[in-house]
């Protein structure tokens, strides 16, 4: 989860088989007791149905789904960018290049490392 500045709300690496929809409820968890002045999320289409009934229902928030992209037409869509921009930026890190650890908090760890390193880099 990032916030509508790119930097990081939370993570929650998990195994593969769990669908987006019902991890994506934990990750959006840990940001609104970190963070209880959330107000509403935005996702991706691949988020309707669990996500966001499962949202509504535990912390009484919207959900904003952005629209499908239209075949052979590009356009900028509100705020998702801002998403796949930090994900861009994180996609920079080595260390999260290859699946190297074996402990999934530690992966959360270093994503939260890499991340620092490109705020530090920034300032």
């Amino acid at each position: 989860m990032v916030d509508v500045m790119g930097n990081l709300l939370s993570v929650v690496v998990h195994v593969s088989n769990i669908h987006d929809t019902k991890a994506g409820i934990s990750a959006a968890r840990q940001a609104c007791e970190r963070y209880p002045s959330i107000q509403k999320f935005c996702a991706d289409a691949g988020y309707r149905g669990t996500f966001v009934s499962d949202l509504q229902e535990q912390f009484h928030l919207d959900v904003d789904i952005s629209e499908k992209i239209k075949p052979h037409e590009w356009e900028k869509l509100p705020w998702r960018w801002v998403a796949e921009r930090t994900l861009a930026w994180l996609g920079h890190s080595r260390r999260l290049s290859k699946d190297y650890e074996i402990l999934s908090a530690s992966e959360e760890a270093m994503v939260k490392i890499s991340h620092f390193h490109s705020l530090i880099r920034r300032l």
